[in-house]
Formats: C-alpha cells, structure tokens, sequence
C-alpha cells in the first residue's frame, strides 16, 4: 500500500494486543530488506517524555546542521522533511492518546507539530483509537483483525517450547476459542505454558474454574520482548489506559462501557441499553467504544457484541476503581425497568433480553435490592412461558424468599410472587407444594379482596388448575364454576381472563366425563380466540388443543385428529423441541392416532416424546409417566409385548411411589 499509493500516512488500527506493534515490526525488517535506500526510524507515542527522549536520540545521530537556538526536536523535523534526508520511514508506535498526538485545551501543540512531511517520507502509525487513526490518516486506515484458527495454530506452535503439547488438537481448538484469537492472549497462555509445565487442558480448566480464577490468571504479567518496557503485558490489564482515555473523554462512553461489563457481551440489543444522555450523546459513545474496537455492531444493525475478553478487563478495571457493586446494582435497576412482561407480543424481545438478564441476576449475590426480585419476577414468568421450567422455579423462588422475608403477609407483590411459584411447581409436577402455596393465597385475597377482583379470581382460577392436576376434580369444577360466574357477570366475552376460565373449566369438565359440557363451552372459546388471535397464539392454540381432546374423549376421532395436526404444525415451527405445550400436543396427537388404528404413527411419535420427557423432566412427573403409559399400551396393540409389559412395570412402581389412589393417570 504504501510503496504503490501516493500514501504519505497510514494508520494500522486494532483492538490492544491484536498485534499491531509486530505487524509494524515485520514491516520494519520488510522494508530494510526489500527497500534498503530507506532509512527507518521508531518512536512510541506513549507520552511526551518518551517521545522527546527518541527525538533527542535521531537528533544525535543524524546529520543534521546546528542552529544553537533551534529545538532538537523541530531539528529532527526539518531535516526529515528535506530533499537531503533521503527516503525514510518513519514508525509512530501506540499513538493512542489524541490529546499527546495533537494537544489538548490544557496542553497546546501535540506530537504531530514535530512529524515531518515529505514526499518521499512514509509515516505508519499503530493505534486502537478509530477517532485518532482517521485524525491522523484520513481514508488510509487499515483495520487489523483477530487470527482465524488456522493463523492462531501457527502462533501458539511459534511460542509453545513443549510442541508435543498440540497433540491434544481438541484442547488447543477449545484454548484457542477461549482466547478468542488474540495474539496477546496467545503469548500469555504460552508464557504460562512454558513457564509451569502443564498440558492445554489443565490450563482450560484454570481458565474456566470461577472467574476469579480467570482473573488471576489473565493478570500475570510475563516478558514479551515485543512490548514496551512499562506497558500492560497481562491481557486483563492491557486495555486500562484506553478504559481511562475514554473516562477522561467521554463520560456517557464510560457509564456505557461500565452497564455492558454487567450483562452479557454477545447479542446486546440497543434498546436495552441505558439512556443515559441526548441520542447524539449515545451515538457518539457507541462510536468512541467502536472506535476501541471494544463492541462491534452486526449486520442488522441492532445489535453488536463486545469482545469477550476486554468484558472480563473492564470488570477488573472497575473493581480496581472501588465501584464494582454500585455498576452491578445500577445496571439491575435499569434491567428492572426495561425487562418487559409475559405478554405474547414481547416473546421476541424478552428472548433477547434473558441472557442479560441472568448475568445480572447471579452474577453477584452482593446486590440484594428489591430491583432485583422484580426483574427475577418477570424473568421467572418469561421462562415459564417458553417452557423453561427448572430456570423459571430458579428465579420464581428467589423472588418469592426475599418478598417473604421483607414484605408482610397479605402484600400483593409477596403473593404475586408466590402465586407465580406456584404455578411454576405445577408445571414441573410438584402439584402438592402448589396446593400449599395457592391455597394460602387463595386465603389470604379472599380476606382482603372483593370477590370479583382479578387478583382473588386469578389465584382460585390457578389453584382450581392445581387441584385438577392432583386428581381432586371436584374441587377444581366447584372452584372454576365459582370463578367462572363471576367473570361472566363482570367481563366482557372475548376478555383473556374469562377465556381462560372458560378453557380451564371445559377441561376438568373433560377429566371428569362430562365430554358434552366439555365440547360445547371450548367451541365457543375456540370461536372466538379464531377471531382474535394470531393462528400461532398460545392460547388459540391451547383451546384447540383441548377440544380435539375432548372429541377424541366422545369417539369423534377424524376431528380430533384433523385439530391436532394442525396445533402440532404450528408449533413444531414456533416452539423448540422439548417445550410442554409441544410435547403435549405431540403426545395427544398420538392418543388419536393409536385410537384411530394408526399404530405406527402412534409409536413414532410417542417414543419422540417419551425420549425428550425423560431427559427432560424428574422420573415421577405425571406428563413423563402419561407419555410413557400410552406408549406401552401402544406397544401392546401393535404386538410389542414384552416392551409393553417393561415400560408398564417400570410407570405403575413409579406412581405407587408418588401419586395418589384417587389420580387420574
């Protein structure tokens, strides 16, 4: 580029420790070699000292005419600039400080008043500032990137004493892939290597131990010739004196940099980020960390990552600062805010958000504000919704704890909270610690509540639900009737509140035999959710899941099987594979297949279920036993008997263990 180009500047920019100082010296001994009328100078431009200490040198050494009363260093300038210097090229390492390149308020006249110009002078400069690279060099900016696998290989092999190290070639892809490429990280890893004597794989473990483990051992400092004197070798310090460029600059940048070190640093979406000045002001402080090469936006332009080691550095950077805790909880007050709620219309976005949400939630048990348990709490019924269930219990029970423990007994968030834990019990089949829950709420709102507030029929409604998953269907008929009536009397006929009564009632109906009421009240919420609501809503989908039950319950098979294939088609495109609603309406798709007489559908379908049920949920929940009891009675029709009669010894010793006389299954 240079020696082709009418280029008097160029600018190599890059993430710290991505190799830029080596690429300038491989082209150092590149130019000596190839182009030997050059002469070649380096100077660092880490600090004005240490900039005028170089010049005082070059300025010894060349031949340059005294004037007694002109700078050494405006001496190096002017010859440098002359016909009589000759060609040259001149290195201008770590120009990473704008204000030490081209002055400041404070400090007048930068580095560059003493860069010569000419055109037979070429003039390369490193550094990790985007803003200092098109300051310094307009267009002529060349952006260094990581190493691909196959050039991060060559490297490690280059540095390790120990060859016979590579052999384990899994261990060294998997070191490769933590150390995300980067030459630095590589030399530090090496220097470890060589200096201890242990093998990849004990050193992935240090690495992925705790994180302060992973701290520790990205601190080490160790020798690299290659690099200054005074600088940051250890990867997790190398990015510092940028972290304080960018708090002495920009402030909105920093505050930026610091919320991002708290959540997740792959697939940050922007509107989760805290406003935290003018929409000018944030662009600005995105561009400054894009300008480090510390985030990166993606394609579609509404997200972008940050490098997974520079989040680790920053987190030190900000221990070391003393404000660790105070990031931590403000960056979960701001989550709080933002995270949204279970409504069907946010699915896509709190899906972008939980992964943030967990980092902040477990990533340091020091915060212990109620900001906290409410993002706990919606988290919590967002993974319900997506079926999550043992992660939604996870945060549910926290979020319950502390309200317990803080608020007194009849507060409605304390309930709120317990009533969702409930929920979540029910869902992974400990109906007796839902029971216990939902009727202490249940008591509690029916003291301090009106008979039709939504809140005192939400928690009958649920408890209701509870009772029929227990086998008590009286209970759960009496209960919904109950609610039922009274949502009829007080909201309107396509209300969500008094559908879902609806529903629920029409399949204890449906549990209990009564399959006439059963059909006729879920074809009138399937009507009218039809009209309502999106093909692939939950809810339309559940209702119609429920009345091709309740026809196969009354011998009217081809509908229930024509209902069925359709709920199952759609969410086998919206719902991943081990989600209860699709395992449910796989598994009574293959009810109404067996009923039909098509037994090899039947079988296929339910050894799918059964498969994933079994990874999935505890040995004694009842949807992994009813999959596996249909199963064998499948096998048994399709003349499988001695598979049939294993898979039915093995469920009827499990339910003798766990559930009731009275249940269902």
């Amino acid at each position: 580029m240079f020696f082709t180009q009418e280029c008097q500047r160029v600018a190599v920019m890059g993430l710290g420790g991505v190799g830029k100082t080596q690429v300038a010296l491989k082209f150092a001994y590149w130019a000596k070699e190839n182009k030997p009328d050059y002469s070649i100078f380096w100077v660092a431009a880490l600090s004005d000292a240490g900039f005028e200490q170089v010049y005082m040198e070059m300025a010894k050494k060349l031949p340059i005419l005294k004037d007694n009363d002109e700078e050494p260093m405006k001496s190096v300038r002017r010859y440098l600039s002359s016909e009589e210097a000759g060609p040259w090229l001149l290195i201008v390492d770590n120009a990473d400080d704008i204000d030490i390149l081209l002055g400041s308020s404070d400090t007048p006249g930068g580095i560059i008043d003493y860069l010569p110009e000419s055109e037979r002078g070429l003039t390369l400069f490193t550094t990790r500032s985007r803003q200092v690279a098109v300051a310094i060099a307009g267009n002529d900016v060349v952006e260094l990137c990581e190493m691909n696998l196959q050039e991060a290989e060559s490297f490690l092999e280059k540095s390790l004493i120990q060859k016979d190290l590579l052999h384990d070639r899994a261990a060294m892809t998997k070191l490769l892939n933590e150390l995300t490429y980067l030459p630095l990280a590589i030399t530090q890893a090496a220097a470890y290597l060589n200096k201890n004597q242990v093998s990849l794989t004990e050193y992935l473990k240090l690495l992925q131990i705790t994180e302060q483990d992973t701290i520790r051992l990205m601190s080490r400092q160790f020798h690299d010739n290659t690099r200054y004197k005074d600088s940051q070798n250890a990867v997790a310090t190398t990015w510092l004196v940028s972290f304080d460029q960018i708090r002495k600059s920009d402030s909105v940048a920093a505050d930026l940099l610091s919320f991002i070190s708290r959540i997740e640093p792959k697939a940050i979406p922007w509107s989760i980020l805290p406003s935290l000045g003018s929409e000018e002001q944030m662009v600005n402080a995105i561009g400054i960390l894009r300008g480090y090469a510390f985030v990166v936006k993606r394609a579609n332009d509404e997200m972008f990552d940050m490098h997974s080691l520079v989040h680790l550095a920053t987190r030190i950077w900000i221990q070391r600062a003393g404000f660790g805790l105070q990031t931590m909880e403000a960056a979960t007050r701001h989550l709080a805010t933002v995270f949204p709620s279970d409504d069907y219309v946010n699915r896509s976005l709190w899906r972008e958000y939980l992964p943030h949400a967990f980092k902040v939630l477990f990533g340091d048990d020091r915060v212990d504000i109620k900001e906290r348990y409410e993002l706990g709490y919606w988290t919590g019924r967002c993974l319900l919704v997506d079926g999550r269930i043992k992660e939604a219990i996870k945060c549910l029970r926290e979020c319950y704890s502390w309200r317990k423990s803080h608020f007194p007994e009849e507060d409605p968030n304390r309930l709120g909270s317990q009533h969702e834990l409930a929920r979540a019990y029910e869902a992974d089949g400990q109906t007796k610690k839902a029971i216990e829950l939902l009727e202490h709420v249940v008591t509690i709102r029916e003291k301090t509540l009106a008979k039709e507030h939504p809140s005192r029929l939400n928690s009958q409604h649920e408890l209701a639900r509870v009772y029929e998953a227990d086998g008590q269907t009286k209970k759960a008929i009496e209960l919904l009737k109950h609610v039922v009536t009274i949502r009829e009397k007080t909201l309107a006929k396509e209300h969500p509140s008094r559908l879902n009564s609806q529903h629920e009632l029409a399949r204890v109906y449906e549990a209990d035999g009564q399959t006439k009421k059963a059909i006729e009240l879920l074809k009138h919420v399937v009507t009218i959710r039809e009209k309502t609501l999106a093909k692939e809503h939950p809810s339309r989908l559940a209702s119609q899941h429920e009345l091709a039950r309740a026809y196969k319950a009354d011998g009217q098979t081809k509908k229930a099987i024509k209902l069925l294939e359709h709920v199952v088609v759609i969410q086998e495109k919206t719902l991943a594979k081990e989600h209860p609603s699709r395992l449910d309406s796989q598994h009574e798709l293959a009810r109404a297949y067996k009923a039909d007489g098509q037994t090899k559908k039947a079988i296929k379908l339910l050894e799918h279920v059964v498969v994933i049920r079994e990874k999935t949920l505890a040995e004694e929940h009842p949807s992994r036993l009813a999959s596996q009891y249909v199963l064998a009675n499948v096998y048994k029709a399709d003349g499988q008997t001695k598979k049939a009669a294993e898979l039915l010894e093995y469920v009827i010793s499990i339910q003798e263990k766990t559930l009731t006389k009275k249940h269902p299954l």
